[in-house]
């Protein structure tokens, strides 16, 4: 039998707004697909230029084909990029591409908020696998709070690390906007519709945060007491 729970509203309220981020960013996306920019540089062109700008020449630029995941690698110093972002000579291809530059500048100027988070990799890893298994484990064995609590301070480092992620993520943008117009890869009008598109794009960011502090909120509610629960 279905049981409702109060604290699904939490669960209900994160998915809404992740689902409206993600509506927001697939709908400036497309928008700014259909759009080509003046110059004619593809996504590629775009990030070889701001690189090279900035002395990064070590750092590649990479087309990951029909996988998507557009991302700055600092272990292979790669920029890669989705291949409709790789050869697109849309707004949407340039934007992106400058953003993930934007990642590889903060690396090689040793952005400290970067810094701060790829430190948390590695323990945010074994907390995110461990917190469920931890708090089922503590219910299992009578409520025991010392491994429930363990699971929730698990968690919560997964929030700490989204939290961390925010800056790294806003900051990138302004990098990449900045240096688009800078360089004269855009125009200002163009650069309007880039911002549009990270703008969105980071919002994926803010909401993910915010379904992550709900979900802490539910497991504290749900398993943060100190009673043991015999129902």
């Amino acid at each position: 039998m279905f049981y409702w729970d109060p604290t699904y509203i939490l669960v209900i309220i994160g998915l809404v707004i992740s689902l409206a981020a993600s509506g927001m960013v697939n709908s400036a996306m497309k928008k700014y697909h259909r759009v080509q920019n003046s110059t004619g540089f593809t996504g590629a062109e775009c990030a070889r230029r701001i690189l090279d700008n900035e002395g990064l020449y070590h750092v590649q630029v990479e087309d990951l084909g029909s996988a998507g995941g557009d991302h700055f690698d600092p272990s292979a110093n790669a920029v890669r990029l989705s291949h409709q972002n790789y050869c697109g000579r849309t707004i949407t291809a340039m934007g992106v591409a400058a953003h993930e530059c934007g990642h590889a500048i903060q690396h090689a100027q040793g952005y400290t908020p970067i810094r701060i988070r790829t430190a948390l990799v590695p323990v945010v890893n074994i907390g995110s696998n461990a917190s469920m298994p931890l708090i089922l484990l503590g219910v299992i064995l009578s409520w025991n709070q010392t491994l429930i609590q363990l699971g929730i301070i698990a968690f919560a480092l997964t929030v700490v690390f989204q939290l961390a992620t925010l800056p790294v993520e806003f900051n990138a943008s302004r990098r990449a906007l900045e240096r688009l117009e800078h360089y004269g890869i855009v125009t200002a009008q163009e650069n309007r519709g880039c911002k549009k598109v990270l703008g969105a794009a980071a919002m994926t960011y803010v909401a993910g945060t915010l379904a992550a502090v709900l979900q802490l909120l539910r497991l504290v509610l749900l398993f943060g007491g100190s009673r043991r629960r015999d129902d």
